[in-house]
C-alpha cells in the first residue's frame, strides 16, 4: 500500500517537530525528510531531534531522506566543489542509516557550463556514483537518482538516459519527479513509469503550470494520467508531495499549509483505494 507526505521543506520555516505535527494533522503517513530544512541544517544536524520526530509522531511510518543539493555539483568542474557534494550525499546516507529511512534520493548534477553534456562529465558522474555506491552498501542503504527537468546542461535529460543507466548500475534506484517529467513533454512520464516502474523506490508529486515547478496537483490532467498510470503499475512506495510555497500569490501560514497539503494528500492517495 502506498504511503502518502510531503517534503519537509514545504514547511521550511518551523521546527522539526512541528512540521512532524502538521504532516500528522494533515494525514501524512510519509515525509521525505531535506537535510536542509532550516531549523535542522543550519543547527549542525542535530540527529536525535529527529529521530525523537520520528518516535513521537507513529501516524508517520514512511521516512525517506533527501541528500543535501543546494549549493552543490557532484559533476562541477571545481574539484573542490565536486568533492564536497559527494561527501553530502554520503553523509546522507549514513543518517538515513541511523533514523532507518527506506531510501535517500540525490540529484545527478549537471554540467557547470550551460552547455551540452561532454564525455568528462559523464565520466564525473561514474565517480561520483561509484563513491555513493561504496558508502551506500556498507550502510545497507537504498539510493534512489531524481529525474531532473530538461536543461542544456543536464546529464540525464530523458528516460533513455536512465534506462541506460540503471540497466547499468544494478544497486541504484529511481526517484521519479513528475513536475520535472512535465518539462520533457506529457508522454515522458509514461515512458519512465513503463521501462523503469520495478526501480521506482520514491515519487515526488507536483504539477508544472505555465512553465512555474512544483505547483498545487489537484485535478491537474497531467498529475492525473501519472498517478493512474503508477497505480496500474500497483506502485507501492511513497508519494511526496514536493509544493513550493512560493508558487502561491501570498505567503501561507502554517494552518493554510496544513490544510492544503491535507486536500492534496487525499486526492493523490484516491487513485490508490
Amino acid at each position: 500500500m502506498v504511503t502518502v507526505g510531503a517534503s519537509t521543506m514545504f514547511f521550511h520555516e518551523y521546527t522539526v517537530d512541528i512540521i512532524f505535527d502538521a504532516l500528522t494533522n494533515a494525514g501524512c503517513n510519509a515525509v521525505e525528510f531535506w537535510l536542509e530544512t532550516p531549523s535542522f541544517w543550519l543547527k549542525e544536524l542535530p540527529v536525535p531531534v529527529l529521530q525523537e520526530a520520528i518516535n513521537t509522531h507513529p501516524a508517520i511510518h514512511s521516512v525517506s531522506v533527501h541528500a543535501p543539493v543546494l549549493d552543490l555539483n557532484p559533476c562541477s568542474v571545481n574539484p573542490d566543489v565536486a568533492d564536497i557534494s559527494t561527501r553530502w550525499a554520503c553523509r546522507a546516507v549514513a543518517i538515513a542509516e541511523q533514523i532507518n529511512a527506506c531510501a535517500v534520493t540525490i540529484h545527478p548534477g549537471r554540467r557547470t557550463a550551460k552547455r551540452q553534456v561532454s564525455f568528462a562529465d559523464k565520466e564525473r558522474l561514474a565517480h561520483y556514483l561509484s563513491e555513493v555506491k561504496t558508502c551506500a552498501a556498507s550502510a545497507g542503504v537504498t539510493v534512489s537518482l531524481e529525474n531532473m527537468e530538461h536543461k542544456v546542461n543536464s546529464l540525464l535529460p530523458a528516460p533513455q538516459d536512465f534506462i541506460s543507466l540503471l540497466k547499468a548500475e544494478p544497486w541504484l534506484s529511481f526517484t521519479l519527479d513528475t513536475a520535472h517529467t512535465f518539462t520533457g513533454g506529457k508522454q515522458e512520464a509514461t515512458e519512465y513509469i513503463k521501462h523503469l516502474h520495478s526501480r521506482i523506490a520514491v515519487v515526488h508529486v507536483s504539477a508544472c503550470i505555465d512553465g512555474k515547478m512544483h505547483c498545487r496537483m489537484k485535478e491537474n490532467a497531467d498529475v492525473a494520467h501519472v498517478l493512474t498510470l503508477l497505480a496500474e503499475y500497483e506502485y507501492a512506495g511513497p508519494l511526496i508531495l514536493e509544493i513550493e510555497d512560493l508558487t502561491f500569490q501570498q505567503e501561507l501560514s502554517l494552518r493554510e499549509k496544513t490544510e492544503i497539503l491535507s486536500d492534496e494528500t487525499a486526492w493523490v492517495r484516491s487513485f490508490f483505494e
